[in-house]
This record gives structure tokens, sequence and C-alpha cells, in this order.
């Protein structure tokens, strides 16, 4: 945890990572309440924005195991600390995609929003398409999102705007006012190199995706 601490400061000034235009360092975990309990401190995550690949040596010297994906962001809306990071193409894409959702709660909102999480991620775990899902965060309380994997931009949209649950969380955002800042940006998915596990993914959903 010091080294992740230490790790974000470093990402954040950019001073070693020439070319990065945005990048945070990101704790894990289910992405199931939203709260403290979804932790996994075994997990770390970062998101960077740039034109070329970005390593972290030191982190894969010490890792277990790691993933690596790369992405083309398609669709971006919401700021992320006060900044839109996200240079969308617009582009539709006829494989994976990625969805990232991040949000920062107001406090006197949070209660009724982690009411609402539990049905919404009862229905994305069965959702059709779904290759993988977990909870990142910049601190262990209201500073949350979810990074979730899918088959197509189809089942995407199917689980979004068809599903009850969530399409009712959608339609309550704006009268609810849960966030003081939030972001949905949706990606191609390029490449994942590494072990897939990582992510959450199963065999399963795998052999799935290549019938």
């Amino acid at each position: 945890m010091l080294r992740m601490a230490f790790a974000r400061r470093h990402l954040e000034a950019r001073r070693h990572l020439a070319g990065v235009r945005f990048g945070r360092f990101l704790g894990t975990g289910t992405g199931s309440t939203f709260g403290p309990g979804d932790t996994d401190l075994t997990r770390w995550a970062a998101i960077t924005v740039s034109d070329r690949p970005v390593r972290f040596p030191t982190w894969d010297r010490i890792a277990v195991k790691q993933v690596r994906v790369d992405l083309e962001p398609l669709v971006s809306r919401g700021e992320w600390g006060g900044r839109s990071p996200f240079r969308a193409t617009g582009r539709r894409p006829d494989g994976m995609v990625l969805a990232l959702t991040r949000a920062r709660l107001r406090p006197s909102r949070a209660l009724r929003f982690w009411r609402a999480v539990p049905a919404v991620a009862r229905e994305v775990t069965a959702a059709p398409g779904l290759l993988a899902r977990f909870g990142v965060g910049e601190a262990p309380i209201g500073w949350q999102g979810t990074v979730s994997v899918w088959r197509g931009a189809a089942d995407l949209t199917a689980f979004a705007y068809r599903q009850p649950e969530h399409r009712a969380v959608i339609a309550r955002t704006p009268a609810d006012r849960w966030y003081a800042e939030e972001l949905f940006a949706r990606f191609a998915v390029l490449d994942i190199s590494g072990d897939r596990t990582v992510l959450g993914w199963t065999a399963d959903e795998e052999e799935r995706t290549t019938r």
C-alpha cells in the first residue's frame, strides 16, 4: 500500500512517464457494493492515456500475475478530476468493448446510492455477453468506478438500456444527484496481453466468445 501511495504521486506528476497525458493508479474490488467490503488488496490497476505503450517495470518485477488491455476510446462523457481525459473517435467497433464508469459521490447521497447498487450488480453478473468485471477506486469510500468487458457493443447496450434495475438507476440519477462528478467511457479492446484471470475472466466465458 505504501508503494501504491508513492507510485500514485509520481504518476500524477508524470516525471518519469514522458508522453502520458493522463494517469491514475487505482485500487480494485468486486464492484458489487461500492463499499470498503469490496476491496481486493492483492490487485491494483493503472490507467494511462498516451500515444505509445506505458510500462511499469517496478510493478512488473513484483507482480504474481498481470494483464494489459490496450484500448481505443469510442465514447466519453463527463469529467475525471475536472478533466476530460479521453479523446473519443466515435468509431463503431466490431469486437470486444470495455466500459469504464467513474464517480465521486456526494456524501449526503451516498447511502441512497449504495442501496440501489446490489440490484444492478445482480443484473450485470447475469448479463449475456459479459466477459469480465471489477470495481476500481481512488479511495475506499466515495471515489469509485467499474470496469466491464463485453463480447460486443450490442451486449453492452442491451444491458445498459434494457435491464430494468440499471435503467431505473439511470432514470433516477438526475433527480437524486448522487454524483459530484461522473464519467462514462466506452472503448474498443485492441489487444489483451497477459493473464486474463486478473480481470476476473473465466475459461467458460472465453470459450463462449470464440464460438
